[in-house]
């Protein structure tokens, strides 16, 4: 218990403190325009409050992410505590905060044309595809999985494809109508709800007999049940992603960065929101660990279960909360992925628009854009639920890394201390080749040789990227935004 709440101090206080440096190394300015004041056209650039942009961002960026994830990263045990915080302090908030301010300083612009601007138009046309498959990725996983969920409460009352079927109405609806008319109406509600859900948990553990288990090095080690299938690293370094870094936030920042009334509001709703998340994970992860006796009975629990989390965060929420639980679990289980599936296929129409430069003040260019979105995501609903979940994981956290590189190369270049963005890229990295090495859905190579190959690979990408932004910043010319 005391290593748990000392987790939750240390991710308050490195909001207070690390946060405060970040903002500082970026460098606001209150008295710049933002695009929501430049640019408002009352669709995607509307100013909105400040409250009302954290609690759409949150959500934005949770989804089932600090739920399903923690449960799952809580299959490794107490060390899973120290990814949550560790990675949300120097590596996820940093690197939500950076993107999401990088896009108010350039117009709006998505996370694609932002790593175009910093690694050059090679980098620019290939995350241009790989943001828009991942979050095609993230629209399938999140309209699948409530559907899959909701036929489940309901006893199987309706065929799933009914349910498939509205949400996926639903999808259209959100990715096409003014973000002031359904979003920001709708996730500020779900958004108190999935908070709700984790106070109302963080006091029953408080409250309730849940011994659990501390920090020390003798919980440091692999607890999942075949710990040489499932290393420690990378495999929790994925699997817990956005409860520490993830880089679909990265895709979701310029939605926020487009409805902000001030740059001084960065740090509260970037930083702020992955922080809340980092906690949101640690609640659900201590509560994974602890209601079913221990991490050995969790591993036994989820596997009796086929490792479906959805089953345990439902068991959790009803048995720790009650009735009250059922009806947030219904809001925050639910709810929380299909708002993370319509902002993901309202990122994806954003970026086309980018590419194409395409008016979206006409609706009927809207519907132009995302009419083979939804046809791709309809037609990978026919594929296997986990093959394409592990393939949403693995380029989720390739993303970050880009992004984290990406950040490295604006800091270099406006001679800003590089280091905070460089160090996690660095990490990442070796996380991410690493994992596609080891992983079944990769080149599954033995352990040593996925850490061997992984670490080739890492240094390899770190001295090509010193040697090209070292040559490019000679040329470099900052740019100015109006």
């Amino acid at each position: 218990m005391i290593s748990f709440l000392v987790s939750i101090a240390f991710l308050i206080i490195g909001y207070f403190t690390y946060g405060k440096l970040v903002e500082k190394i970026f460098g606001v300015d209150k008295d710049r325009p933002t695009p929501a004041i430049r640019l408002q056209d009352d669709v995607d650039f509307v100013p909105l409050p400040t409250w009302r942009i954290f609690l759409i961002q949150f959500l934005n960026i949770a989804g089932l992410g600090p739920i399903f994830g923690a449960i799952a990263g809580a299959m490794f045990g107490p060390s899973a505590f120290l990814w949550i915080v560790l990675g949300s302090i120097f590596a996820g908030a940093v690197h939500d905060y950076f993107s999401g301010m990088l896009s108010i300083r350039h117009d709006g612009l998505s996370i694609s044309e932002i790593v175009g601007i910093y690694l050059g138009p090679s980098m620019k046309h290939l995350m241009r595809y790989f943001t828009i498959i991942l979050l095609i990725f993230v629209g399938t996983v999140f309209l699948m999985g409530p559907a899959k969920i909701i036929d489940g409460m309901t006893g199987n009352m309706w065929n799933l494809w009914i349910w498939v079927g509205i949400i996926l109405v639903y999808y259209i609806l959100s990715t096409l109508l003014p973000i002031d008319k359904v979003i920001s109406k709708l996730y500020p509600i779900f958004g108190l709800a999935m908070l709700l859900m984790a106070v109302g948990l963080l006091i029953a553990l408080l409250f309730g007999d849940y011994p659990i288990p501390e920090i020390v090095p003798a919980n440091l080690y692999n607890m999942t049940t075949n710990p040489e299938e499932t290393p420690l690293f990378p495999i929790l370094f994925v699997t817990i992603a956005c409860g520490a870094i993830s880089g679909f936030h990265a895709t979701q920042s310029p939605l926020m960065a487009r409805c902000m009334k001030n740059e001084t509001l960065g740090r509260k709703i970037f930083y702020g929101t992955m922080v809340t998340e980092g906690i949101v994970a640690l609640i659900w992860a201590a509560a994974a660990m602890t209601f079913f006796g221990n991490v050995e009975s969790l591993n036994s629990a989820m596997m009796a279960n086929s490792n479906n989390a959805a089953w345990a965060a439902n068991e959790i929420s009803l048995n720790m909360l009650g009735s009250v639980g059922g009806i947030l679990a219904l809001l925050g289980i639910v709810a929380a992925p299909i708002t993370s599936g319509d902002t993901a296929f309202r990122s994806a129409r954003l970026i086309l628009a980018d590419i194409f430069k395409t008016d979206q003040k006409k609706i009927g260019n809207r519907i132009f854009l995302s009419i083979p979105l939804f046809a791709v995501a309809f037609a990978l609903t026919q594929v296997d639920f986990g093959i394409i979940w592990r393939y949403f994981a693995w380029s989720n956290q390739t993303l970050a890394t880009v992004v984290l590189w990406t950040i490295t190369a604006y800091l270099m270049f406006e001679n800003k201390a590089y280091w905070v963005t460089l160090l996690p890229a660095i990490f990442m990295t070796m996380v991410c080749s690493t994992y596609i090495l080891i992983a079944p859905e990769g080149f599954k190579l033995s352990n040593n040789l996925a850490y061997l190959g992984g670490a080739v690979i890492t240094l390899f990408i770190t001295g090509l990227f010193w040697i090209v932004t070292i040559n490019k910043q000679k040329l470099y010319k900052p740019v100015e935004v109006n």
